[in-house]
C-alpha cells in the first residue's frame, strides 16, 4: 500500500515508518518538522492538509490508506487551549482529507487517557477495557475524546469506511528501559496510568494489524505492553494502592492492567517485547 503518515518523526512514529517500510509498504512522512525525503505539511492547515493526502508532484499520485499520529504529544507541553487547537484541528483535516480524497482506511493514535488518567478517581474496575465511557481529564483527552466521537460521524456518513482508533499507552523506546527498576521503590510513581507502557515496535505491530483488520466503521483499542513497568506483581499493586477498586478476574503476575483482550481478539495483536527481556544498559 502507498501510507501516508503523520507525524513520522516522533517517538511512536519512527517505529510505525520503520515497520510499514519493513512490510514492503510504500511510505510517506507528512510532519511539520520533516526533512528531505519526508514531506513537510501543516496539518492545521486543511488546504496543505488535502493536498498531501491527493497528490504530491514526483512523490505519488494517491494515497490508499492513512496512519494519524501526529500532535502536541502529551498534556503539558503547551498551553491548554494550544494543545486542544492543534490537535482537535490536525484531526478534523486528516479525517476530512481523507474522505475528500476517496481514502477509506483509517488509523490513528487515540490515547490511553481517555480511561480517566490520572486516576484521581480511582478506575471503575481493573483491569480497565474499551467498555465504559471516556473520562477525560484533561484538555489534551478531551481532544482525544472528540476525535473518536469525530471518527464515529465520519463512518456514519460513508459505510464504506474504516477508521480505528488505537488508545496506546505510555510510549517507550529500548533505551527507556533502564529507567524502569526506579520505579519499583514506590508504586504510586506510576499508578497514574496503572503502570501501562507500550513498546514502540509492538505500538507499530498494532498499526499494522489495525491497516490489514477487514472491517468498516470505527474500531477503538486499548494498545498496552502485555505487562507492566512494575517487578512486583499486579495483584499487588492493585490491592495496594486501589484496595476498593474491584479486580474483575485473576490476574497474571505481571498482567496488564490496561487489558489488550479486545485487540487480541479482533486484531490479533500480541506484544513481542518487554523490558523484562531488554539487555542491561
Amino acid at each position: 500500500m502507498r501510507i501516508a503518515v503523520t507525524g513520522g518523526t516522533g517517538k511512536l512514529g519512527r517505529a510505525v515508518v520503520a515497520g510499514l517500510r519493513e512490510s514492503g509498504d510504500q511510505v510517506f512522512n507528512l510532519d511539520a518538522a520533516a526533512q528531505r525525503p519526508d514531506i513537510r505539511v501543516d496539518l492545521t492547515d486543511y488546504g496543505q492538509t488535502l493536498s498531501a493526502l491527493t497528490a504530491v508532484d514526483d512523490r505519488y499520485s494517491a494515497i490508499d490508506a492513512v496512519v494519524h499520529l501526529a500532535a502536541v504529544p502529551a498534556p503539558g507541553v503547551t498551553t491548554n487551549a494550544a494543545t486542544f487547537h492543534n490537535n482537535i484541528t490536525a484531526t478534523y483535516n486528516v479525517f476530512a482529507a481523507a474522505a475528500a480524497a476517496g481514502i477509506d482506511n483509517v488509523v490513528w493514535a487515540s490515547s490511553e487517557t481517555l480511561l480517566g488518567i490520572p486516576f484521581e478517581t480511582p478506575p471503575p474496575y481493573i483491569p480497565l477495557d474499551e467498555e465504559y465511557p471516556a473520562r477525560p481529564e484533561w484538555h489534551y483527552a478531551l481532544a482525544k475524546h472528540l476525535e473518536e466521537t469525530m471518527a464515529a460521524q465520519f463512518c456514519r456518513w460513508n459505510p464504506a469506511l474504516k477508521m480505528i482508533g488505537l488508545r496506546f499507552s505510555n510510549v517507550m523506546e529500548p533505551a527507556d528501559y533502564a529507567e524502569f527498576p526506579s520505579f519499583d521503590a514506590d508504586p504510586h510513581l506510576r499508578k497514574w496510568n496503572l503502570w501501562g507502557y507500550i513498546d514502540a515496535r509492538d505500538g507499530a505491530q498494532a498499526v499494522r494489524k489495525a491497516l490489514d483488520y477487514d472491517g468498516t466503521g470505527v474500531e477503538i483499542f486499548i494498545i498496552a505492553n502485555a505487562d507492566t513497568v512494575m517487578s512486583r506483581s499486579s495483584a499487588s499493586l492493585a490491592a495496594a494502592v486501589y484496595p476498593d477498586v474491584p479486580v474483575t478476574r485473576e490476574l497474571g503476575e505481571h498482567e496488564t492492567l490496561l487489558s489488550i483482550d479486545k485487540a487480541r481478539r479482533i486484531l490479533g495483536y500480541e506484544p513481542q517485547h518487554s523490558w523484562r527481556d531488554a539487555d542491561p544498559l
